[in-house]
């Protein structure tokens, strides 16, 4: 054959190519997922009630605060994806042979053999550490450790309670639960006095309820999204052999949606009933929830029959984004520095009342002096 007529011979990429190794261990960390709940954490952060945390009101905020607020931010959002890594890298690590038998994980690294079992451990190991590390420099102990317990549920608690027991659901739930109260107290750290400010009262104070609501707006969310998505691909979990209600308890699974999807209401209204969020989130969160509780209603009418799995799948998928970013367009005061500079609102009158009290209180001890002294002086005369 003439060499005019022959290809050109071109070597494939060898599959130990950096760019795919990088993408290998990218994938380790299941970053849509992650970046879901960095989302939730930052969104929390920035909800917690300190005007230097996402105001709109340039008067409120001194640029050292604005500067420390941002560098924790940063902090916050570096190490709260890496321990998400770390926590996602672990449970893929103990599940490549179940992950196997699924359409959905089937092509995750360590099954398919990009990533070794040691690069694995190694890469979840490093990411902990960096990533505690990072939040316990930049936040406080208390946000660290809330982390750290993430990281031991989800890889050592939840993963191996899938195989074991359907309860493997609310333990994911928690785990779902915890990133918002590791933003929200992340930004009361800020304002915590050293020495009086302990996890207690960062967790346990009145101060603290927002993060709670917050946690539990993440831990209801959890049952209509994954019930709806475990109904879909029932049968593969059942081959698999991980315990889920929607193939051990298919009429329990769609009555469990339903319940949170209901109870998504009282919640959203408890975080404007404590100050967190202003009026408009009522109006928002109500149609996201509506919208919300209309498709689980449908999902356990028909049992996930008639394309209602997916309606209430897709419906999560919108309205969990529609609360984080609706309670910080709507956090309360955000937008008050912007209709004062709008409308020319007065500013509050106490610093007058404050002037006019220290001028009487001056004009007062003036006369009183002489008062004093010539009473002590007819004492004295008297005495």
């Amino acid at each position: 054959m003439h060499p005019r007529n022959c290809r050109t011979y071109r070597p494939p990429s060898p599959p130990t190519s950096l760019r795919r190794k990088l993408a290998a261990y990218f994938a380790l960390t299941k970053p849509r997922l992650s970046f879901l709940i960095v989302l939730s954490t930052t969104s929390a952060y920035g909800m917690y009630p300190i005007s230097s945390l996402l105001t709109l009101d340039p008067a409120m905020t001194p640029l050292p605060t604005l500067s420390t607020s941002t560098l924790t931010f940063i902090y916050l959002t570096a190490g709260t994806f890496l321990s998400c890594c770390s926590a996602n890298t672990l449970n893929m690590m103990f599940e490549p042979k179940y992950d196997a038998l699924m359409s959905r994980t089937r092509n995750r690294p360590l099954v398919r053999g990009l990533v070794s079992r040691r690069g694995a451990l190694l890469f979840a190991i490093a990411t902990a550490a960096t990533g505690l590390g990072l939040l316990y420099i930049g936040t406080n102990p208390t946000t660290t450790a809330l982390s750290a317990a993430n990281i031991f549920l989800y890889a050592f608690v939840y993963t191996p309670l899938k195989r074991i027991h359907v309860i493997n659901t609310w333990v994911g739930a928690v785990v779902g639960g915890i990133p918002p109260l590791m933003g929200w107290v992340a930004a009361a750290g800020q304002t915590a006095t050293t020495g009086h400010d302990t996890w207690r009262d960062m967790l346990f104070s009145e101060d603290s309820i927002g993060g709670w609501l917050l946690g539990a707006i993440l831990f209801a969310w959890q049952f209509p999204h994954f019930n709806a998505l475990s109904h879909t691909i029932r049968d593969e979990y059942k081959a698999a052999g991980y315990r889920m209600l929607a193939w051990v308890n298919p009429a329990q699974n769609a009555r469990v949606a339903l319940r949170y999807s209901i109870l998504m209401f009282p919640i959203s209204i408890g975080l404007w009933w404590v100050g967190v969020v202003g009026h408009g989130f009522l109006v928002g969160s109500t149609f996201a929830n509506g919208w919300l509780v209309r498709e689980a209603y449908g999902f356990w009418k028909h049992q996930g029959a008639q394309g209602t799995a997916r309606g209430l799948f897709w419906a999560s998928i919108w309205q969990l984004p529609i609360l984080l970013v609706g309670g910080l367009v709507t956090k309360k005061g955000l937008w008050d520095g912007v209709w004062r500079n709008i409308f020319g609102q007065p500013e509050e009158e106490d610093d007058e009342y404050v002037y006019y009290d220290e001028e009487e209180e001056s004009t007062v001890e003036a006369t009183d002096k002489p008062h004093s002294t010539s009473s002590r002086e007819s004492t004295l005369s008297t005495a």
